[in-house]
This record gives C-alpha cells, sequence and structure tokens, in this order.
C-alpha cells in the first residue's frame, strides 16, 4: 500500500482535497473534485483526505479548515486555497504545474 508521503513525493502533480464529512462546502466541492479528477486523469492524481480520520496530515499541513486543497509536486507545496475552488481554476493551477 502506498503512503500519502509517497504519493506526494510523485513527479506527477498530486491536488489534495482535506475535507470532512459533515462540512456543507465540502460537500458542494466533492463533484467539482471528482469532474476535475476525470478532466486531470493520466496527468496529475487527485486524492481526498479525511481530516477526522487523518487528523496528522492535516496537522502537518497546517489545514485550518475544510476544504482546503493543496497542490504537491516532488513533495513540494506548490498551491493550497481554503474554501470551494471551481473545476476550472483547479484545471488551470494543475496544468501550470504539469
Amino acid at each position: 500500500m502506498t503512503t500519502f508521503n509517497e504519493i506526494i513525493q510523485a513527479n506527477t502533480p498530486v491536488l489534495v482535497d482535506f475535507y470532512a464529512t459533515w462540512c456543507e462546502p465540502c460537500k458542494a466541492m466533492s463533484p467539482i473534485i471528482d469532474d476535475v479528477a476525470k478532466q486531470v486523469q493520466g496527468k496529475a492524481r487527485v486524492l481526498k483526505i479525511d481530516v477526522d480520520k487523518n487528523p496528522t496530515a492535516a496537522a502537518s499541513y497546517q489545514v485550518k479548515g475544510v476544504p482546503t486543497l493543496i497542490l504537491f509536486k516532488n513533495g513540494k507545496q506548490l498551491w493550497k486555497q481554503s474554501g470551494v475552488v471551481d473545476a476550472q481554476k483547479l484545471i488551470q493551477i494543475i496544468n501550470q504545474n504539469l
């Protein structure tokens, strides 16, 4: 099984959605994340991390609120934003970091 740290070390961009099941904005973000994942398939990876089940991962990246989206490549954090973000903006950010 691949660990979170191994995944974000990849040369391929990895968009991580830190979310919570009880969070209404996270629920709004879910179909957007699914759409982005389909559109960037083969170019980038998209992960969803439940902050309640993975508090250590959330704490290590200073995730203070949900949803928080972070783009990683080669283990480096390239972009971070909290709140709902539209699909076009996410795809643009991923494409800029391919």
